[in-house]
Order: structure tokens, then C-alpha cells, then sequence
């Protein structure tokens, strides 16, 4: 399994106000290893499923260069795709007052090059994985807004 970590935050911890809406909005520094043999590309997607309407995108980015490593902090992707707030690009933890949400930053190593438009949404983003995913690597945070 792909071992994806952040600086900004360790798993299962609170992500850090700068990185939500209540900050800067500026995604978190992402580094990964264990990529498998084969890995021509990556893709990046980062969802909040305690969400009150069903799983809420955050994020949707592809074309990530394996070899780089990581991601630096507040770096957009080469590629990105529509998130739920109907923008692109990175949006960070914006919860409704209440309990804390997870987010989960979900990290596909795939075979090929994904073959999709900037602005895609993530039904068209989760159909152009389908038959190139290699591995995955999982970095889950919390954020919630008393």
C-alpha cells in the first residue's frame, strides 16, 4: 500500500486551520512512497463523507509526477477537476457547526496518464480510474466547527 503523509498533519489528527475555510483555504503539503512498479501517473481525490448531504468533494487532481515525491503545501496539481463547492481545484474543511468531519485524502497510483478534461466532476473522475488503479495510499484528517 502507498504510504501518503502530510507535514501539516499527522493521520487521524486535526487538520490545521489554515488549511480550511475558516483560514487560508491552501491544501496541505502531501509526500508519498510506495509507489508500485508500473505507476505512470497519479490522481488525488479528497473527500468528506460525514457530509450531511453524502460524500462532499474537496478536491480532484491528476497528473501528478510519481517521482516528484510529494506536493508542496498551497501547490495546485497540474490537473483538477470540480469540487462540491462547484469551483476548481483545492477547498479545504468547511463543515456545518456540529461534531467533527473526516476527510479523506485518497491517492490512486495508475497505469497510464488519466485521460479527462480539466473541470471534471467526480463521477467522470472515478469512471476514468476504473481498470488503471495500481494501488492507493490513504491519509485521513478531522475538522470540525463547534
Amino acid at each position: 500500500m502507498i504510504a501518503l503523509t502530510s507535514s501539516d498533519f499527522e493521520a487521524g489528527a486535526v487538520i490545521p486551520v489554515r488549511h480550511t475555510c475558516d483560514g487560508d483555504d491552501a491544501s496541505p503539503a502531501l509526500a508519498w512512497s510506495g509507489l508500485p512498479a508500473g505507476t505512470a501517473s497519479l490522481a488525488l481525490e479528497v473527500d468528506d463523507p460525514d457530509a450531511p448531504g453524502g460524500t462532499f468533494t474537496h478536491w480532484l487532481a491528476w497528473g501528478l509526477d510519481p517521482s516528484s515525491g510529494a506536493l508542496p503545501g498551497g501547490t495546485p496539481a497540474p490537473t483538477e477537476g470540480r469540487n462540491g463547492f462547484g469551483g476548481t481545484g483545492y477547498r479545504g474543511p468547511c463543515p456545518p457547526r456540529g461534531g467533527p468531519h473526516r476527510y479523506v485524502f485518497r491517492l490512486y497510483a495508475l497505469d497510464t496518464p488519466l485521460a479527462l478534461e480539466a473541470g471534471a466532476d467526480a463521477s467522470a473522475f472515478r469512471t476514468a480510474l476504473a481498470g488503471h488503479v495500481l494501488d492507493t495510499g490513504e491519509l485521513t484528517g478531522t475538522f470540525g466547527r463547534g
